[in-house]
């Protein structure tokens, strides 16, 4: 039952001309979490509510689970999975309808696990199908009507137009995003298979000097090696651009980690003589340990890779408040070659390599896209600073526990 009051022509009017700016928008990008932002922020909007969330359905395992929601961090919502069976999203996703909820203590269905995990009160609800021209791919729910109002059919007509408009631009997303990682991908093995290829013919020659040979084996090993990182990274990052990565969040002290992961890079800085000072500060983070030990040690490589011999390499941290939450900073500074501007701009794009040490090209140039999206899972960010000869800092920060 929804309400019978119906907003002014002028209003509704407005409204529908608020969804085709906002449709224009989400079409004009194939960034898989800004157009999930732009919808939660969308829906909430123009229903004049207090919250709002989507729910993907999961290609691969069929699961429903939250992809993002206004009132609450990635972290929170990284291993909450909504049954499809006893909830009110997987009856809509189940059966491709919108379903109005007035008064959610009257709803057996209601899934009350996300209320109880951030204390979170929620009285009423709107959900509705995102339908492709195929299938339904998820949910969008609008929660808590502000002014106590009740939820009329404008607003199920409002968000069904939305979740449609929003449905199309995240599948396009999804195939522009694969149909361009493929090509990319194809461009990057190639290089190694084709030195494999002439390694293998040339190993066929008869008069091949046993010096010569031995060269072309560990050219192969190298170049096999190679190719190994390269699928590596290329699994991690299409897990973290499709959404399937999740989370394994839990309390750690990050002065341990950074120790835990200058242990494992000391060799390769011995090698070039290069010195790591870390701060001992400890600060409990919130977070997945494993990648963000990932992320140290890409930054540490990196560090080592385009320092100079007997160059130094410092990891501070300190307390850092962003947007109302209370974050931990983590610095991993070089006193290397530095960065022009040009590169600067260009280094948290796909296989970009700079190109300042003879080795460079020997990484997958995935790397830090990769710490990225680590990152903003976390729900933080990542940015440098950077001057040549004198060196480049990369900044990260996590949630705080």
């Amino acid at each position: 039952m929804t309400d019978t009051q119906t907003p002014s022509e002028s209003t509704l009017l407005a409204n529908y001309e608020r969804i085709i700016e906002i449709s224009r928008q989400l079409n004009s990008t194939y960034d898989h979490t800004s157009l999930l932002k732009q919808i939660v922020s969308a829906a909430t909007e123009l229903i004049d509510t207090e919250a709002a969330s989507i729910m993907l359905i999961d290609p691969i395992t069929g699961e429903l689970r939250f992809e993002i929601s206004s009132n609450l961090s990635p972290h929170q919502l990284s291993d909450i999975i909504i049954p499809m069976e006893g909830s009110i999203a997987g009856w809509i996703a189940t059966h491709g309808e919108p379903r109005v909820i007035q008064d959610v203590r009257n709803e057996p269905g209601h899934f009350q696990t996300v209320d109880n995990t951030i204390d979170f009160q929620t009285r009423n609800l709107l959900g509705v199908p995102m339908r492709t021209h195929e299938k339904v791919i998820g949910v969008v729910q609008a929660v808590n009507k502000r002014g106590n109002a009740k939820f009329t059919s404008s607003d199920i007509n409002i968000l069904t137009t939305l979740a449609s408009q929003a449905a199309v631009a995240i599948e396009n997303a999804r195939l522009f995003r694969q149909s361009d990682f493929i090509a990319e991908m194809v461009h990057e093995l190639r290089t190694p298979l084709m030195s494999l290829k002439a390694s293998t013919a040339l190993l066929m020659r008869s008069d091949l000097p046993e010096e010569k040979r031995k060269d072309i084996i560990l050219t192969m090993q190298n170049e096999t090696n190679r190719l190994m990182r390269l699928t590596t990274d290329f699994l991690d990052l299409a897990q973290m651009e499709s959404g399937r990565a999740r989370l394994q969040i839990e309390p750690f002290e990050i002065a341990d980690l950074l120790r835990e992961s200058v242990e494992v890079v000391l060799p390769q800085a011995n090698e070039k003589g290069i010195s790591i000072e870390v701060d001992n500060t400890q600060y409990t983070i919130l977070g997945d340990r494993g990648k963000v030990k990932q992320v140290l040690l890409n930054l540490l490589t990196n560090a080592i890779k385009y320092n100079r011999p007997n160059g130094e390499i410092h990891v501070f941290t300190n307390l850092q408040h962003d947007n109302g939450h209370d974050m931990v900073r983590i610095a991993v500074a070089d006193t290397g070659y530095g960065l022009s501007k040009e590169n600067q701009k260009q280094m948290f794009q796909k296989f970009f390599r700079a190109d300042h040490t003879a080795d460079a090209a020997t990484g997958t140039g995935l790397g830090l896209v990769i710490t990225k999206a680590i990152i903003e899972a976390h729900d933080g960010q990542i940015w440098l600073e950077s001057e040549e000869n004198i060196g480049t800092t990369f900044y990260f920060t996590l949630p705080i526990a």
